[in-house]
This record gives C-alpha cells, sequence and structure tokens, in this order.
C-alpha cells in the first residue's frame, strides 16, 4: 500500500535552483512506493494553503526542502495535526538540521526524513509567534535585518553582512529579565532565546541546550569584543565567563530601555522592546538519524 507524503519546497532558500532537489526526491518516492505532493511556497498564505493540502491528501508524513523559517511555517501549519517532520535542508539558515545531526548527503538525508524514526521536540512563543531553533535581540537580529535587505544570498551575503553589522555596532542596551521568580538586569549586546545549541554555521551558542527538555534558555551577551567573538566562532563558548550569562526556564519576559532589533529563526520581527516568552512541550515530531 503507497504512503501519501506533501513536500513542502521554498524554491528560493538559500539562492539555490531546486529544480534537480524535486527531481531526485521524485525518484525516490517512486522507488518506495510513496504518493508525493510536491507545493512550492510563494511567500502568499502558504500556511493555509499547506492545511488544505493535509486535509485532502492526509499524509503521514511532510517534508520541508527549506530554511528554518520555511520548515517553522510548516510546523505551524500542521500544530493541530499528528504529522511527522522531515527536513532536507535548503536555505541560508540550516540551524535546525545542524542541532539534529542530520546527514550532509542527500541520499543519506532522503532515508531519514521519510523512512527513519522521529523525536517529539518544543517550540518556543514568542510575543504569540512560534520559534523553532533560536531568536535573538540585538547584534545578531540586525545582521538579519541587513541579510534582509540586501541583495546578496547564500554563505557570502552573511559574511559581507556581518562585516557590516559588526563595524556599525550600536550601543549596548538595558534588559530587564523576569525568569524562575526572580528579576535581574543586565547591560547587554545579545540575548539568545534559545531551544537548541547551535546557530546553521556550527556556533555554538547554548552549550547545555535540548530541544526537547520542556525548558529554553536565555544567553545573554553582555560584551561582544573580538576574543568573546572569535571563542563563539571557534566552538569555545566561554559558559564561565563574566561576560556571558546563562537562564534556563520555562517562561521569562524581556524589557529593554529603548526597541531593539528582534528575529525569530532567522526571520527579522522589527525593533522590540517588550517579549514575553514561554516554551511550547513537545510540539513537533521531527524525523532524526
Amino acid at each position: 500500500m503507497k504512503k501519501n507524503i506533501i513536500f513542502v519546497v521554498n524554491p528560493i532558500s538559500g539562492d539555490l535552483d531546486k529544480s534537480e532537489l524535486i527531481e531526485i526526491v521524485e525518484e525516490f518516492a517512486t522507488v518506495n512506493h510513496i504518493t508525493l505532493e510536491v507545493f512550492e511556497t510563494t511567500g502568499k498564505n502558504d500556511l493555509n494553503k499547506i492545511k488544505a493540502l493535509y486535509n485532502e491528501f492526509l499524509p503521514e508524513r511532510i517534508i520541508v526542502a527549506g530554511g528554518d523559517g520555511t520548515i517553522k511555517m510548516v510546523a505551524e501549519a500542521m500544530e493541530e495535526y499528528d504529522i511527522i517532520i522531515g527536513i532536507l535542508p535548503a536555505g541560508s539558515a540550516n540551524g535546525l538540521s545542524v542541532d539534529l545531526n542530520l546527514p550532509a548527503g542527500i541520499e543519506e538525508n532522503l532515508k531519514v526524513a521519510f523512512l527513519n524514526h522521529y523525536i517529539e521536540i518544543d517550540m518556543i512563543c514568542i510575543n504569540g509567534k512560534k520559534s523553532i531553533h533560536l531568536s535573538d535581540l540585538g547584534l545578531n537580529a540586525n545582521l538579519v535585518k541587513n541579510y534582509e535587505q540586501s541583495d546578496v544570498r547564500g554563505f557570502w551575503g552573511y559574511a559581507l553582512q556581518a562585516f557590516t553589522t559588526l563595524t556599525e555596532s550600536e550601543e549596548p542596551f538595558m534588559a530587564t529579565i523576569s525568569a524562575n521568580n526572580k528579576t535581574v538586569e543586565h547591560e547587554a549586546r545579545m540575548i539568545v532565546i534559545a531551544n537548541s545549541q547551535k546557530y546553521g554555521t556550527g556556533v555554538v551558542i547554548n552549550p547545555n541546550g535540548a530541544m526537547n527538555d520542556g525548558k529554553f534558555e536565555l544567553v545573554i551577551l553582555k560584551s561582544l569584543d573580538l576574543l568573546l567573538i572569535g571563542k563563539i566562532i571557534t566552538g569555545n563558548m566561554p559558559i564561565d565567563s563574566d561576560d556571558v550569562v546563562i537562564i534556563s526556564t520555562d517562561k521569562a519576559t524581556i524589557k529593554t530601555d529603548y526597541p531593539v532589533n528582534f528575529q525569530i529563526d532567522g526571520e527579522y520581527c522589527g525593533a522590540q522592546t517588550d517579549l514575553e516568552i514561554h516554551i511550547l512541550h513537545k510540539q513537533m515530531k521531527m524525523a532524526v538519524p
């Protein structure tokens, strides 16, 4: 008996042509007796269209080819349904796939996405919006904003904007954070709201994070001098540094003294002064190696 699977493709993610990938996936589906419905996102009402496709085809899985933003959108579309989500990393930012330790090769990835077992992972709700991976206030959100406004995509687009963002860095902001029945104040360059450990580049920002423990971490980076940036980029997150504070919790609020740029899973969400954050435990079933 054939399985029904929906394949969601973001055709512009990562500045990569997806036509060859679609052909490879269709061939894999044929060989494995899978009925495949391909849906290419347009950025217009995709979430509701995917819901409608689910109700029409009642698939066993939904496979996503795109970056973290596309995966998040599909997860939101499927949050009312009991379905496994598989990932074929194909975005500018593939942080979730890095944290799930997905294989580098397409053949291995296809087997994981279509056929492997799954784990249940958490999501984070921030001001009513969902996050599956890493969100942040400050320096990295500035980078995401600059990247979205630039014409250069992919790795070099990020590299160019990283240089621009660091050289144009703003003054630190003051953050009042309430969590675990305590309220603290910190001067910060960046605050990460982390459901996992790594950015898509492989940089470890939250060494003790887990995606299924019912908690998230607030990683407060007070100073971002070149030495600290170098340590983070090389994967040596200095968790005992006076410049880094990590708070593990299931809910929190953050208030800043002026509007600070904010991003969720690689999507710029404007400048914010108030964030209300809480965990959504075991919200998604994700296929893993």
